[in-house]
């Protein structure tokens, strides 16, 4: 019999699939970007516009995935869930598109775009299209059929990146950075629309005998995910939107273009903290059916605190091996003048632990019904980063949205680790947090003391210094297979 904790890191590996090479392979578009793009202010208008299409991307589906796995859980007819599920997304993004077809141009002009209302007409459809095609991969998901899942995903990857090399490399005009940007968005567009065509038998079975008592429970139950994912897409992208918006002034000359240059020199540099937060989006894509898999479970705690257990370590050790890495992984960017924000990868990348540890305690309020709290958090983390980017950007940029990312994350680990223990306590090791946290904390502060010494900046490559900061990470692995061993035996028993 496989362990769940097995069951679960396999999903995670099979289901994070299609993320991680679509990231990966993201992540060998951004030469490609910060080449075509020479100046940062051109590629910092593709990142501002794509902080957008993140936030509608939280909003459209209005949480009805979630929804749907803890409603199939309660012995419903899974067809009658779905359906009932599929019609209040259908008519909340027909009402969004209606709504920016026939009130783009204002729209353009508040994001500064007023010469290119096509923007917000692509990245609507985009959105749109993608939350459509959200709840049939989801039942994909939730039926186990992982193999279409992940061709589906990878399908729309693939075309997507293609698109993305055809259109830059064969023509683009580098005197007309625009059209770049329309490519990209139209690329996207046509990959979203792939994932909708591959699901269309699905969506064709759709029935709508709508039963309104199950969709408003559903919207009941779904109403704080959309405020705390709407939320946690504040503390995600909102630093790109404000940092533009704080930035520009329009009384002095080329105000914009350099407001605009510093959202593409921190979203490039962000590209660095990737890894992470690759490994966050599979873990996603297969600890919520799995949590609620483990409804039924009478071991479910102790599975729930060994899962934490591996998380926090392995999440750690992707924090170390990207900070360390950082001499070589800045080679990714291909112009020099956005290496100036490599300072902030660290940050953004313990920011991620910290999220990524908030989202394993998260299952405390989905299977308890009280995701609320869910929506208190994430608005209380969503006022710390509002605060402090609007307080502190106009003096340090970029640097402060690093740190609100931070400082927000941090406290919604926290305060769900406390409301966890009082309404639904699981016995996390506590020890273990710390240890691994720590030891992560204090291995990298040992190799900046080193970097320091050496005299070294970010920007510059020093083999022996990583060979030295490569070694501690080692060290870290080791660490962690002393505490986690027994654990491996009892995988390697029940297999």
């Amino acid at each position: 019999m496989t362990s769940p904790i097995v069951k679960l890191f396999s999903q995670t590996a099979l289901y994070g699939l299609p993320s991680i090479v679509g990231r990966l392979l993201n992540y060998l578009l951004v030469p490609l970007y910060t080449a075509v793009f020479a100046k940062p202010a051109d590629y910092g208008v593709l990142s501002d516009l794509y902080a957008y299409v993140a936030f509608l991307m939280v909003l459209l589906p209005i949480g009805m995935e979630t929804a749907y796995f803890r409603f199939i859980q309660e012995d419903k007819e899974p067809d009658t869930v779905f359906n009932n599920a599929f019609v209040p997304v259908l008519i909340v993004n027909s009402a969004v598109f209606l709504t920016l077809y026939f009130t783009n141009p204002w729209i353009a002009k508040w994001m500064l775009y007023k010469e290119h209302t096509e923007y917000i007409l692509l990245i609507g459809s985009i959105v749109c299209v993608d939350a459509i095609a959200a709840l049939p991969l989801a039942r994909l998901r939730a039926e186990n059929q992982s193999k279409r899942f992940v061709s589906i995903q990878l399908s729309s990857i693939m075309v997507n990146i293609a698109l993305n090399l055809i259109a830059l490399l064969l023509f683009f005009n580098p005197q007309r950075p625009e059209e770049g940007i329309l490519f990209i968005l139209i690329a996207n567009l046509l990959a979203s629309g792939l994932k909708v065509v591959l699901v269309y038998d699905i969506i064709a079975k759709i029935r709508f005998a709508n039963d309104w008592n199950l969709i408003k429970q559903m919207l009941l139950y779904s109403w704080p995910l959309i405020v705390a994912g709407f939320a946690g897409i504040i503390n995600e992208t909102l630093d790109r939107v404000l940092l533009k918006q704080l930035l520009y002034d329009p009384n002095i000359p080329n105000s914009l273009e350099q407001a605009t240059a510093q959202v593409g020199i921190y979203s490039a540099c962000y590209k660095l903290a990737m890894l992470v937060t690759i490994l966050l989006q599979a873990y996603r894509y297969a600890a919520e059916p799995f949590f609620f898999g483990q409804l039924k479970n009478q071991d479910r705690d102790a599975v729930f605190a060994k899962v934490m257990n591996l998380f926090i370590a392995v999440v750690c050790f992707a924090f170390l091996t990207v900070s360390i890495n950082i001499g070589l992984l800045k080679f990714f960017i291909r112009k020099e003048a956005y290496y100036v924000g490599l300072k902030v990868v660290p940050i953004l990348l313990f920011a991620n632990v910290c999220l990524g540890i908030y989202y394993n305690q998260s299952v405390w309020y989905k299977l308890s019904n009280r995701t609320k709290f869910g929506a208190y958090i994430a608005l209380i983390g969503a006022a710390i980063t509002v605060l402090i980017n609007l307080l502190f950007i106009p003096m340090y940029g970029y640097m402060a949205s690093a740190w609100a990312t931070l400082l927000a994350y941090l406290t919604q680990m926290i305060l769900s680790y406390y409301w966890g223990q009082k309404y639904y306590p699981i016995p996390y090791d506590t020890r273990k947090f710390f240890l691994y946290i720590l030891s992560a904390i204090g291995i990298y502060c040992l190799f900046s003391l080193f970097r320091t010494g050496f005299n070294l900046s970010l920007k510059e490559l020093n083999v022996g210094l990583l060979v030295f900061g490569n070694c501690l990470v080692s060290g870290y692995v080791y660490l962690i297979y002393r505490n986690e061993k027994a654990l491996f035996r009892i995988k390697r028993s029940q297999t």
